[in-house]
């Protein structure tokens, strides 16, 4: 199972919507405190819809909390500061994913432990960022994908009619 994780995020709906994207996808979320709001906000369930309660969530007090939680783990920092793309690495089934807060990103301390697994998505320009929800999609996604949407309904049906 892919597992994303958010470093002290700010925005209770692009949490919201990280957490239905997760529940879609059958992935994990994590968020490290601080948050920038309460996990029982308005906001972040409205954006999680009536998901959220299927959601597998873990929160951490701090990064040193979640690295002694999940030894080991495979990261994969998502920045727009890394030397490589999202489509430049092979993700593994039980891998992380960590996205930084809205306003900052990731601390440039954690990618400088991480160089070769830091991945960015490209974009044009001067364009400073995408939004946080719609990043965490697309690599989540490119992730699925080199696994064959392993476990996921690959087909759609019609309510009144049929393919």
């Amino acid at each position: 199972m892919i597992n994303i994780v958010l470093h002290e995020p700010e925005m209770p709906a692009n949490t919201g919507n990280i957490g239905r994207t997760c529940v879609a996808a059958g992935a994990r979320l994590h968020l490290i405190e601080p948050l920038g709001f309460k996990i029982n906000e308005k906001t972040l369930k409205r954006a999680g819809l009536d998901y959220w309660d299927k959601l597998d969530v873990t929160i951490y007090d701090n990064y040193q909390d979640f690295l002694e939680k999940n030894p080991g783990a495979k990261i994969y920092m998502a920045t727009t500061k890394a030397l490589h793309t999202y489509c430049d690495v092979k993700y593994e089934p039980d891998c992380y994913i960590m996205f930084g807060k809205e306003s900052a990103g990731i601390p440039e301390e954690i990618l400088l432990e991480h160089p070769d697994t830091s991945i960015r998505i490209p974009m044009i320009g001067d364009i400073r960022s995408l939004n946080l929800s719609n990043s965490v999609a697309i690599v989540l996604y490119e992730a699925l994908r080199q696994h064959d949407f392993a476990d996921m309904r690959l087909y759609g049906q019609l309510h009144n009619h049929t393919w």
